[in-house]
């Protein structure tokens, strides 16, 4: 990483933190070496969102979480119809991502525990701004 804000802010933490600036399926760490995982709006355009959430899990420790915020499918069916018809262009022109993945289920699917769970529209188009956060946990 370059010098510069993120690198003095890691620096001046009082634990170790390592920035890890790729994909998650494939990460460079050992079986249960990672005490907090961190992903941050990249669920929508990682290709197979389900391995790299096992992948993030595969490296927590006991006890660890998956801390998260993410945006993606609304609640509203109206709104959720628009996410799906918009996603064909949408990654075309936004790089990848998906604005309507349905974030708990992938959880679900890759064997996690939502351990806490907001979710709600914040400021913008309804069909690109639902957004969930919180933690997850292996489910052991």
């Amino acid at each position: 990483m370059r010098s510069g804000p993120r690198r003095r802010r890691a620096a001046a933490c009082d634990f170790p933190v390592d920035r890890l600036g790729l994909s998650g399926e494939a990460l460079p760490l050992g079986d249960a070496s990672a005490d907090t995982v961190v992903v941050t709006y990249a669920l929508c355009t990682i290709a197979d969102p389900v391995a790299a959430l096992r992948e993030m899990a595969r490296v927590l420790r006991p006890g660890g979480e998956i801390l998260f915020t993410e945006h993606g499918r609304a609640p509203d069916p109206g709104v959720a119809r628009w996410q799906r018809r918009i996603d064909p262009l949408w990654t075309r022109i936004a790089g990848g991502c998906h604005s309507g993945r349905d974030i708990p289920a992938l959880f679900a699917h890759a064997g996690l525990s939502l351990a806490r769970l907001e979710q709600m529209y914040v400021p913008g188009p309804k069909v690109l701004s639902y957004n969930y956060w919180g933690a997850a946990t292996r489910g052991e």
